[in-house]
């Protein structure tokens, strides 16, 4: 499957009007926003796990990361919340299950051999902080090297950030809210979905506030 496949281009989904599709694991399904591949794929996908269900314990050869966006995601590993964040290094492997259902924001396959650490960021570990881009903007930075960085940025009503130029590019999913792209008419909901690889990238505008989910730097190079 290729979906949104060339990472050099940008691309726009609003996955709240995608249809959840079947995974081979029964009781899990998705959103596909981008994929590159069969079952083995470079994807970026929203993936919904009803209660009690599993998947059988598999590896993760390029890696892993993601966001709870609802429930709880478990694995032998530990339990993840509404708002935690985790990357699994190249080489890791788990068996993931949910006891409660859950919803996740899920990137596979998209890290280098060197992003070799784990990382689990819980929602009462966030480290919020002034974002200095815009004073009604805070930022919890998720994950940080030489290649990319990740954050959450929390914009309170009536903020704006500005125009930017981010080499690498820049990924973003909204997670709660909404956002606009002033002069472009585009509205981005709840689990919209923006990917921007060369600068300069659009300002952003919340009327009643937004939480956002943002990989920058990724892109340029590593498409």
């Amino acid at each position: 499957m290729q979906l949104h496949a060339d990472r050099s281009k940008p691309a726009l989904v609003h996955a709240d009007t995608l249809p959840w599709l079947d995974s081979p694991q029964q009781g899990v399904q998705r959103k596909m926003l981008e994929r590159a591949g069969g079952e083995v794929a470079v994807a970026s996908s929203i993936v919904r796990y009803a209660p009690r269900s599993r998947f059988a314990h598999h590896a993760h050869a390029l890696g892993e990361e993601f966001f709870v966006l609802s429930g709880t995601f478990s694995d032998e590993h530990g339990h993840y919340p509404a708002g935690s964040y985790v990357r699994n290094p190249p080489g890791s492997s788990h068996s993931p299950f949910s006891s409660e259902g859950c919803v996740i924001y899920v990137k596979l396959r998209q890290m280098a051999p060197s992003q070799d650490r784990r990382v689990v960021v819980t929602p009462e570990q966030m480290p919020w902080a002034p974002d200095g881009c815009a004073p009604e903007c805070q930022q919890a930075m998720l994950y940080a090297d030489a290649l990319e960085t990740v954050r959450l940025l929390r914009l309170d009503a009536g903020c704006t950030i500005p125009a930017r130029s981010v080499p690498g590019g820049e990924e973003l999913l909204v997670i709660d809210g909404a956002v606009s792209v002033p002069g472009t008419g585009h509205m981005l909901g709840s689990w919209s979905w923006i990917r921007q690889p060369l600068p300069p990238l659009p300002a952003l505008h919340s009327i009643s506030g937004a939480l956002l989910w943002v990989k920058r730097g990724h892109l340029h190079g590593r498409v």
